[in-house]
């Protein structure tokens, strides 16, 4: 019973990330191809591509979400799978509802809302001190530093092209765009596929399939890239749309400037503060802030409003679907 339980925790865990690829791939390519700097398709496999590189490039992310969010060590390995099998389904839930409305919410607090959700609900010890440290802060800060130093960037650029042509910068941009979305599809691969490889790692060390001193298995980092690539090529329109034209219509500038701000809040949080924030909270808080230079009603706060209103739910909406998971799968896996 228990090898199956851990079979079926890597198969959906694989799910979920496949559900996190089509789910986020607008956070990097819906500003590329709202600009028409990028053609979706070519837009899509160069995501999935740079998805699965940066997957490979760290596992910091992966050991938070494995060591720092609930204490399994104490508990029965059966009890502890079902925690986590519960947990998946808790993330992939709320991906799923928030996919079908098109709504930007994030993936990353999905799975930590379900971890915390299928863990209290299980009677697991949650880390709250490393819950406010690695999430909630970040969670808070990433997105107000997201909007104010793309907002400052925004406006550096404004002032430095104030007197070149404009047909003829936006060409460059689109240019320029195709790195930036790149590198926005390379930060995403390195916070979100680690999310993946830290719940099977999570797993395994539960049942004792893995050491706890060798680190990661390459395997469990191989196929949750490749889970990640593939869900992103399948393609995320409704949110695509959302971000790319609905809170703001978009120039090359700016969406070069959103995707590379965005970016590099990303790999400072994974390769310094090993903190697996929300790329989707990120690159939306980037968008707003290049909007807001134009002027503040340019951005469709009330589209903005809904968004907000899917990140504060998203951690107990998912924890919830967790619980319930829990409570009814329990008695049956027990």
């Amino acid at each position: 019973m228990e090898a199956a339980l851990v079979v079926f925790v890597v198969a959906l865990a694989l799910g979920f990330d496949y559900t996190n690829g089509f789910h986020d791939a607008a956070n990097a390519i819906a500003t590329s191809v709202s600009t028409r700097a990028l053609t979706p398709r070519v837009a899509l496999l160069m995501a999935a591509v740079m998805n699965f590189v940066g997957a490979l490039l760290g596992t910091e992310v992966a050991e938070t979400i494995a060591k720092q969010i609930v204490d399994l060590d104490d508990t029965g390995s059966h009890a502890a799978l079902v925690v986590v099998v519960c947990a998946l389904v808790g993330a992939i839930v709320w991906n799923l509802i928030t996919w079908w409305f098109g709504l930007p919410s994030s993936s990353t607090h999905a799975l930590i809302g379900g971890l915390v959700g299928a863990g209290l609900a299980g009677g697991m010890t949650v880390f709250w001190s490393a819950i406010v440290d690695k999430v909630v802060l970040p969670m808070i800060i990433s997105p107000v530093v997201g909007f104010g130093f793309a907002f400052l960037v925004m406006l550096a650029v404004l002032w430095l092209f104030r007197s070149a042509a404009p047909a003829k910068t936006f060409r460059r941009f689109r240019i320029a765009q195709t790195a930036s979305a790149a590198a926005m599809a390379l930060g995403h691969g390195l916070q979100d596929a680690q999310k993946t490889m830290g719940v099977i790692y999570l797993a395994l060390l539960t049942a004792g399939w893995a050491d706890p001193d060798a680190g990661i298995p390459l395997w469990v980092k191989l196929s949750a890239a490749a889970a990640i690539s593939a869900g992103t090529y399948s393609g995320g329109w409704r949110i695509m749309r959302t971000l790319g034209r609905r809170i703001i219509e978009l120039d090359p500038a700016r969406g070069f400037v959103a995707e590379s701000v965005s970016a590099l809040v990303l790999y400072v949080n994974a390769f310094a503060l090993h903190a697996p924030v929300s790329t989707t909270h990120t690159i939306t808080s980037a968008i707003m802030g290049v909007g807001a230079t134009r002027r503040l009603s340019a951005v469709r706060w009330g589209v903005a409003k809904n968004i907000v209103l899917a990140w504060v739910s998203t951690i107990p909406a998912a924890a919830l679907v967790a619980a319930v998971t829990t409570w009814v799968l329990s008695p049956i896996l027990a």
